[in-house]
């Protein structure tokens, strides 16, 4: 059935504010970005000379961008299988109809509220190795000394805990929304059929639940490479080593403490191809395993 406005213009009026926020904050930054990777700006940026592509041969034969590249990589796949797996099970153990579960999924919401910057600041006030009672905690209960600051692998787990720990109401947010939206007499069926209850959730919830899944596996994916800036800043800085220099920190060590605003305009145009790469194969191969009702 088609929707006819009473006025012809009323629809362009409708999207018009929605088109103007994407030309201001999004097409002409990055057709800004896209001229200056091409150039190599000085310092204050009073003058430019056009250098043609160098700025991204730079990128390709640099060894710490393919490193953070690299590293950018693994974090990513660690924040969004994890999260979306432990968030998941939250949903789902959240979604039964227990007393005084309401007040138990509103909790579970919280941590989305927080900035990355404050996610960064809490986590690392509670794993700091010298005064952190979550650091506290491991060394004497289980003998780990967790050290984020001096550890490669220790740093990025933090970094990957704490950014999952920052989505986890979000995910399960949209989780319950999906569970709770099931129909019913599906999962009636299943059980007159003799399923139990891990052949329900794996033949007949978890299907169901893709669209939601797919959804958030994008997002996720996003929040991985787009979003983490506030929580390196403020616990890793990057560190140790390199081990924390994730692409989108790069960028800014590279623009905003170097100032090298040409090289880190061409790593911006890479970032956005890789991410906007990454959602294509979803899309590509992932997308066909999503099932409509």
């Amino acid at each position: 059935m088609n929707t006819r406005f009473p006025n012809r213009y009323l629809p362009y009026f409708l999207i018009g504010p929605m088109i103007l926020v994407v030309l201001l904050f999004f097409i002409v930054p990055s057709a800004q970005s896209l001229y200056l990777s091409f150039f190599r700006v000085n310092t204050l940026g009073t003058r430019s000379i056009f250098v043609g592509f160098n700025n991204f041969v730079r990128l390709v034969t640099s060894r710490d961008y393919l490193n953070s590249m690299l590293v950018s990589l693994q974090f990513a796949l660690m924040v969004v299988f994890s999260g979306l797996s432990l968030s998941l099970f939250v949903a789902v153990v959240a979604n039964q109809r227990l007393r005084g579960f309401a007040f138990y999924r509103a909790m579970l919401i919280w941590p989305y509220a927080l900035s990355p910057a404050i996610a960064g600041l809490v986590w690392g006030l509670m794993m700091n190795p010298n005064f952190g009672l979550g650091a506290l905690l491991l060394r004497r209960l289980v003998g780990i000394n967790f050290n984020y600051l001096t550890s490669s692998l220790a740093a990025i787990v933090f970094l990957a805990l704490a950014a999952t720990w920052k989505m986890f109401g979000y995910n399960i947010v949209f989780f319950l929304a999906g569970l709770q939206g099931l129909p019913t007499e599906l999962l009636e069926a299943a059980s007159l059929d003799g399923a139990g209850s891990w052949q329900k959730f794996w033949k007949v919830t978890f299907p169901l639940l893709s669209p939601t899944t797919f959804f958030l596996f994008i997002m996720n994916t996003l929040y991985a490479f787009f979003e983490i800036f506030g929580l390196v800043h403020i616990t890793t800085q990057g560190g140790p080593g390199q081990a924390t220099n994730f692409l989108v920190y790069n960028l800014y060590q590279d623009g905003f403490i170097s100032l090298d605003t040409g090289f880190a305009s061409a790593q911006s145009i890479v970032l956005l191809m890789i991410v906007a790469s990454l959602t294509f194969l979803q899309f590509r191969f992932v997308g066909q395993r999503v099932h409509y009702l």
